[in-house]
């Protein structure tokens, strides 16, 4: 396994890092085996873990916590806030009032005194980024994290940010976390270019493009609607919908393109990533052992110029041919309120 230096943190992380999205009630229940998975991860180099408050409701922090007892100095542990926990009001997003509370109860899950880098999971519109990034400070001083960063923040979210940090003289993003796959490089036209700007670590998600790039969907094959992430959001996975039958034939090519240069979907998929310069780490996601097996067995791959060109034909730069999950969409664009003038006003002339 690969060390690279997370922005500039001075912290050195593996080039794959463990997520841990899938342990707990939402992906897999038994702890033990989770815990298997993570030190059969720790043994084969990775030194880098993530996870977040909202994974199972808090229940993956708990079983990272309980696996890495023994272990801890030699593990950079990442978590995340932001999304809501439990009921009621003031109980997510990115406020000092709620940052507070969620650290400490991430901290007591985790059983650890201190967290080696906390993200902020979406942006805040809600809430001025200054508040944000004086409270992650406050955090930083008082020992409770060692570095901060955010995650799936559009390029003009990171500038502000970066843009606030300075004019406040407050500490800064150190790190962003977006989707990127083989199927989703829209990030490579802003967002990556942003972060080497700015000297950002960078850990991409999702570089299986939520299972299309696992090989289990196939262009003509079966696809079950009714079960796994198929069964939550039917519309990216319906083979009846054009868009879709667009990203199953570009899987049959990526197909032909492993088995040229003799390695897996899945393995070609996961070294993509790790090839662009503002990449530091990538997330693997697995939900049992042989998936981590079939993932960490192609750490070293290496993608030469006649493959990345050809995966440059196949899906073209900084388009996105898949949109992942979750991803925070700007409130220009999901609020119509903001996209559309009063029916009075929206005439050239009177």
């Amino acid at each position: 396994m690969r060390y690279r230096t997370l922005g500039g943190t001075g912290i050195e992380v593996s080039t794959h890092c463990l997520g841990t999205m899938m342990f707990g009630a939402v992906g897999n229940p038994d702890h033990e085996e989770c815990a298997r998975i993570i030190h059969a991860a720790l043994d084969q180099g990775i030194n880098f873990v993530d996870t977040a408050d909202m994974y199972s409701a808090g229940e993956s922090e708990e079983i990272v916590g309980k696996a890495l007892k023994g272990r801890r100095d030699d593990v950079v542990l990442a978590t995340k806030v932001h999304f809501p926990m439990g009921e009621g009001r003031n109980r997510g997003g990115n406020s000092r009032r709620w940052i507070l509370q969620a650290v400490e109860d991430s901290l007591r899950r985790l059983d650890t005194d201190w967290i080696d880098l906390y993200q902020v999971h979406r942006p805040d519109h809600s809430t001025d980024v200054e508040e944000t990034l004086s409270v992650l400070g406050d955090l930083v001083r008082a020992g409770k994290i060692r570095a901060f960063g955010c995650s799936t923040f559009p390029a003009e979210e990171i500038v502000e940010a970066h843009h606030v940090a300075e004019r406040r003289a407050l500490p800064r993003f150190r790190t962003e976390q977006p989707p990127y796959s083989l199927l989703a490089r829209g990030v490579e036209a802003a967002v990556l270019p942003v972060a080497r700007r700015y000297g950002m670590g960078v850990l991409t998600w999702s570089p299986l493009a939520s299972g299309f790039l696992s090989g289990k969907y196939r262009l003509g094959g079966p696809v079950d609607l009714s079960a796994g992430r198929a069964a939550l959001t039917p519309a990216r996975f319906d083979p009846a919908i054009p868009g879709n039958v667009a990203k199953l034939e570009a899987v049959e090519q990526l197909v032909e393109l492993a088995d040229g240069i003799g390695c897996t979907l899945p393995e070609l998929a996961v070294a993509f990533p790790v090839a662009h310069p503002a990449v530091t780490s990538v997330i693997l996601g697995p939900r049992t052992m042989d998936q981590l097996d079939s993932l960490v067995k192609g750490a070293g791959l290496v993608l030469d110029d006649a493959a990345l060109d050809r995966i440059d034909e196949i899906v073209p730069p900084g388009t996105n041919l898949y949109h992942p999950d979750g991803v925070w969409r700007p409130p220009a664009l999901a609020d119509t309120a903001q996209r559309r003038r009063a029916p009075g006003d929206r005439a050239a002339g009177q």
